[in-house]
């Protein structure tokens, strides 16, 4: 069996005096998609950003293809740039830049942090943004879009890079109820043509539906992994249970 594509262990981390992550591992096989659920505050977010350095986390070790970074040796910036340049964000709010149009939001990771030819990068993320249903707002602002068509931008800038991992962290929370669809139907065509990922995430219907394996965190660790089929359905824990039955009746 091949190794993971990416492989996580160990990971720790506080804010102050307040442990966040109390040693989480997370291993992403190539082409799979992984959600990880679990309530406010128990370190799903952060276990995301430390997978690609936006965190940093005072122990344990992160690996995606053949680049790896030990985080208790404190690693310098170019070993977490290395780190980050294999996968690619899509943030909860779009974070797009306000004064470049769509199409230069899209190539300006390839050319200025990759150093690719412009024209080349225009050309493919013109395919990225016809693969988004955006190929008309090449020429459009951010604020002429809506929230869903922003965070589509967000994925296609995502991928321009050729990131072997793509990160969603909560890429719906920010939406209208209506816009959701949207965005939840190009990541489902994203992991359809083999995209690894790995998407924190409070849409269990679209975990169920696409995700491979589902860790749900609570208290900064992972109390129940697993298939979808088990961890959303019959989950083994008492307190995944909890979890799932106050989403579905809040009141």
């Amino acid at each position: 069996m091949s190794a993971p594509l990416l492989e996580a262990r160990g990971l720790t981390k506080s804010f102050g005096a307040v442990p966040v992550l109390r040693g989480v591992d997370v291993v992403v096989p190539a082409g799979s998609v992984t959600c990880l659920i679990g309530p406010s505050g128990s370190g799903k977010t952060t276990v995301l950003r430390s997978l690609n350095g936006l965190e940093t986390p005072e122990a344990g070790t992160v690996r995606i293809g053949d680049v790896a970074v030990d985080w208790a040796t404190r690693p310098g910036r170019r070993a977490v740039s290395a780190l980050r340049d294999q996968s690619g964000m899509v943030f909860q709010a779009h974070n797009l830049f306000p004064h470049l149009t769509v199409l230069d939001n899209v190539t300006s990771g390839p050319v200025l942090a990759q150093h690719r030819d412009r024209a080349e990068a225009r050309a493919e993320a013109r395919d990225l943004l016809e693969r988004v249903g955006l190929a008309d707002k090449a020429d459009a602002y951010p604020v002429q879009l809506s929230g869903g068509q922003q965070q589509r931008v967000g994925i296609a800038r995502a991928l321009a890079t050729r990131p072997r991992v793509v990160l969603f962290d909560e890429p719906t929370s920010a939406l209208d109820p209506e816009l959701v669809g949207e965005v939840l139907r190009v990541m489902q065509s994203l992991a359809a043509e083999g995209w690894t990922m790995v998407v924190v995430t409070h849409e269990m219907r679209f975990a169920r539906q696409v995700a491979d394996q589902v860790l749900f965190l609570d208290g900064g660790v992972v109390v129940e992994q697993g298939p979808p089929s088990e961890v959303l359905v019959e989950p083994r824990e008492a307190r995944t249970r909890q979890f799932l039955q106050r989403l579905l009746d809040p009141l």
